[in-house]
C-alpha cells in the first residue's frame, strides 16, 4: 500500500509522517525504515527506525530511486513500512508523469514485498495528478 501525505511546503508533512511512525513502530512487527534528505529527524525517531540520509548516497535520477529502494528492501525481508520524507526531492520526481509512474512502481514492490510505503509530497491535493489522489490518507 501506498499512503500519501500532500501539502504545500511548511504545513507540517514531515510531523505528521513523524508522529506516524512514533504510533506504527509501538506495534510493529517488522523494520521501519524512514528516508530522508539529511539528519535533521534522527533524534526525533525511535531508536528501532533506521534512518536512510539520501545526501549520503549518490542516487541522481529518479530511476535510480527507485532502484535504491529495491536494494533496501533486498538486504532486509521484513520491512513492514518504509516512510519517504520530501519525497519529490529524494526521489528526483519533478513531474506528474514521474510521480505517477514512481507511486506506480512502490505499489509494485509494495504487493511484491509486502511492505507499506508512506509518503510526503510537497504539493497542494488540487496539484497532484488523478491516479494518485486516491492514495492520500492526509491532505494539509
Amino acid at each position: 500500500m501506498v499512503e500519501i501525505i500532500s501539502g504545500e511546503k511548511g504545513k507540517g508533512k514531515t510531523k505528521q509522517l513523524l508522529d506516524r511512525v512514533r504510533g506504527d513502530v509501538k506495534n510493529a512487527q517488522g523494520s521501519i525504515v524512514f528516508l530522508d534528505k539529511n539528519q535533521k529527524h534522527m533524534y526525533e525517531l525511535d531508536s528501532k527506525v533506521r534512518l536512510i540520509n539520501m545526501a549520503d548516497y549518490d542516487v541522481e535520477s529518479s530511476d535510480e530511486f527507485l532502484g535504491f529502494l529495491s536494494g533496501v528492501i533486498s538486504q532486509n525481508n521484513d520491512i513492514e513500512e518504509i516512510f519517504l520524507d520530501s519525497f519529490l526531492t529524494i526521489g528526483y520526481i519533478d513531474t506528474s508523469e514521474g510521480l505517477v509512474r514512481a507511486v506506480e512502481k512502490l505499489d509494485q514492490l509494495s504487493e511484491k514485498f509486502e511492505t507499506n510505503f508512506i509518503l510526503s509530497v510537497s504539493k497542494n491535493e488540487k496539484e497532484l495528478p488523478d491516479a494518485v489522489k486516491s492514495k492520500i490518507i492526509i491532505s494539509l
